[in-house]
């Protein structure tokens, strides 16, 4: 990469980081007081710059809480489907493979950010409906990878399917159900044996239901 080439790609990564840090900011400020407690200034100290930066950026509080809900949607999309592709290995049998996918699932399911993202998003629902659907929408596409992997093992002889898209349903309700009992509507982290046997659980329910020879 020649001199010129680093120089002007230097100022777009360091506003690409200022994003970043503004809407990581945003969004811990908003998931403290809610939208309307929160303010601007509260925003741009969290992510230590100025004021103006934050409008430069985001332009208005609206935009930025908007925008805040999006990125943190798309990192949740994406760890989802990350654990949603272990089932493509070939390592392990269809229990083991499973029982790491549904770890990786409920664990994503549970974390901070998650549960925070769920709450706001709840709390905020009259205001910001299209946010409602956006966050559902994340759980329609982690749904529809997992179907699809599902339909991939069926038609491989690993489990007998015939409608994968219920099925994916079915495996993610029987990982959150027990999860959000376990929560206790976000006011306690379930702990690592107690989401060991949900999976486990989960993972033995599904295979009574699905597995060959059933």
């Amino acid at each position: 990469m020649s001199a010129l080439e680093t120089a002007e790609q230097a100022p777009s990564r360091g506003r690409i980081d200022k994003q970043q840090a503004v809407l990581a900011a945003a969004f811990a400020v908003f998931a403290r007081g809610g939208y309307a407690q929160a303010r601007v200034d509260d925003i741009a100290a969290e992510a230590q710059v100025a004021k103006a930066t934050v409008y430069n950026h985001f332009h208005d509080k609206e935009s930025l809480f908007r925008q805040a809900v999006q990125s943190l949607s798309r990192t949740a999309l994406a760890a989802n489907l990350a654990a949603i592709e272990k089932l493509a290995s070939a390592d392990g049998d269809l229990t083991t493979r499973l029982t790491e996918v549904g770890r990786h699932l409920i664990e994503c399911y549970c974390t901070e950010e998650s549960r925070t993202l769920r709450r706001l998003v709840c709390a905020e629902a009259t205001q910001f409906p299209d946010l409602v659907d956006l966050v559902t929408e994340v759980s329609r596409r982690a749904t529809s990878a997992l179907a699809d992997r599902l339909a991939r093992l069926s038609l491989a002889g690993e489990l007998e399917i015939d409608d994968p898209e219920l099925a994916a349903a079915q495996f993610a309700a029987l990982l959150a159900g027990p999860a959000d009992s376990l929560l206790r509507l976000g006011t306690s982290q379930p702990s690592d044996t107690e989401l060991r046997a949900v999976t486990d659980a989960a993972v033995r329910t599904f295979l009574k239901a699905f597995g060959p020879g059933r």
